[in-house]
């Protein structure tokens, strides 16, 4: 076994290799009593420990996929001081942790898992896994904005990639991003002059929301995590780790 720490930290399931990420930049993280540097690897026999406590290897291959209705307030973190953490607020019996975040403000569906290989592959922006939205926005849309959005809209320094975009009322549309930069849509309406007054996620790949009341989680269907498996087969688990935001 020679692999990197946050890919070990990741394999026993403790968390994600974005939240193992963190962990280590806290210097939380020892190999035998050492501090963990981002980059460092874990050979056969070594001991890896996070606040002292040792990690231990998963004792079988199960896997648990959640696909939650995140309503507002909640935030998409498992850091446990977070009063609103979506840790605390699903109350699992055992570790999960969110594939991707949510904004507190916004709410539907976001994914949580103790899968740190499947959270890799759907994170990464760059291969092109669709999440759908309806906005609500604080002035009426018109056709000039709506053809803005699908075309791309300059925000952190550069231009968003064309997607779909569909009006579906005076205030609300419809938008369904490949890309996943922080606040994507909040950024995106407010460079056009508008204010989002509530966002909703209702689709991430070939699951949606359907009729899952808001709050509340299901596990997946046997048929959802065999065609996820399947749309993620060839994707890299390398590149831009930014797939997920809203």
């Amino acid at each position: 076994m020679d692999k990197s720490v946050n890919k070990y930290i990741s394999d026993t399931g403790f968390c994600s290799r974005r939240e193992a990420d963190k962990y280590i930049e806290q210097g939380r993280v020892t190999i035998n009593d050492n501090i963990a540097s981002k980059g460092n690897r874990v050979e056969a026999g070594d001991v890896v420990e996070i606040d002292g406590e040792p990690l231990k290897k998963k004792k079988t291959a199960t896997h648990t996929y959640i696909a939650l209705n995140k309503p507002k307030g909640i935030t998409c973190t498992t850091d446990t001081k977070d009063k609103s953490n979506i840790i605390d607020y699903i109350n699992f019996p055992s570790r999960i942790f969110p594939i991707g975040r949510l904004d507190k403000l916004s709410e539907g569906l976001i994914f949580l898992t103790n899968d740190g290989d499947i959270v890799n592959k759907i994170l990464r922006a760059g291969n092109q896994h669709e999440k759908e939205y309806f906005v609500t926005v604080d002035k009426p849309v018109n056709l000039e904005f709506i053809k803005a959005m699908r075309n791309g809209v300059k925000i952190l320094g550069g231009y968003t990639q064309k997607c779909f975009v569909q009006q579906e009322g005076t205030h609300r549309f419809r938008i369904i991003l490949t890309q996943g930069l922080n606040r994507q849509i909040r950024r995106m309406c407010e460079a056009l002059g508008y204010n989002v007054e509530a966002l909703r996620r209702i689709r991430i790949m070939n699951i949606g929301l359907k009729d899952l009341p808001v709050g509340k989680w299901r596990y997946f269907t046997k048929e959802e995590i065999s065609t996820i498996t399947a749309m993620v087969a060839n994707s890299s688990k390398t590149g831009n780790n930014d797939g997920m935001d809203e």
